[in-house]
């Protein structure tokens, strides 16, 4: 496959060297394939996707990718880590613990949401949950790297918020952050483009019934 000309992506010259004299390889590729590989899976989908249209769009030869991942899958879950990374890393610098109560479960609610980094993330999940048929093992590992993380952190906000006597002690952790996460995909598909809020209207419905009297 001829490379793109310089300028439109990372060259893969300086990779080959560095494989050859063993010394690191350029970490500029890795994140050009990772993100042509993350809009290929919006655009075709896991199944339909090639490792060919991923090098042509991330300018670098089939070889550079497979001397860094032995396969689509394996570079899927690590396109997969690289989006959860990076909507963690654009979090703002808030510690949870330390907000008012209620101003804690919104932020956790917010942060709950799909698109918080990825505008595409709605279609990705569809495109995931399309291949629970064809690739069972791919829907295993999207709930393992994007939906439990992001799941996981409401429901420490509500354990703290039980532990500082903020809301009930028996609330249903893991129901409430289940909800908070499906309200994310009730708005896309109900066609809700003002969703700028909606992590303040879903806490402010959900909070009446679980805070502490």
């Amino acid at each position: 496959m001829a490379e793109k000309s310089a300028g439109t992506a990372p060259s893969d010259t300086t990779d080959a060297t560095s494989s050859r004299g063993g010394r690191p390889r350029d970490p500029a590729l890795d994140d050009a394939i990772i993100e042509a590989t993350r809009r290929r899976l919006v655009l075709d989908g896991y199944s339909q996707m090639s490792m060919g249209d991923i090098a042509s769009d991330a300018g670098v030869t089939r070889p550079t990718i497979y001397r860094r991942w032995p396969g689509k899958f394996e570079l899927v879950v690590d396109a997969l880590d690289y989006g959860f990374r990076a909507q963690r890393a654009s979090y703002p610098g808030l510690e949870l613990e330390e907000l008012p109560p209620f101003d804690a479960f919104v932020e956790a609610v917010r942060r709950v949401d799909p698109c918080y980094f990825n505008p595409d993330a709605m279609v990705l999940m569809g495109n995931f949950m399309g291949e629970k048929l064809r690739t069972p093992a791919l829907l295993e590992i999207v709930r393992e790297h994007a939906v439990e993380p992001r799941v996981n952190l409401v429901e420490r906000v509500l354990e703290n918020l039980r532990d500082r006597k903020a809301v009930r002690a028996d609330v249903d952790t893991h129901t409430v952050a289940t909800l908070c996460f499906g309200a994310y995909y009730a708005a896309f598909l109900r066609g809700d483009t003002d969703t700028a809020d909606l992590a303040h209207r879903v806490a402010s419905t959900i909070w009446p019934g679980i805070a502490a009297s």
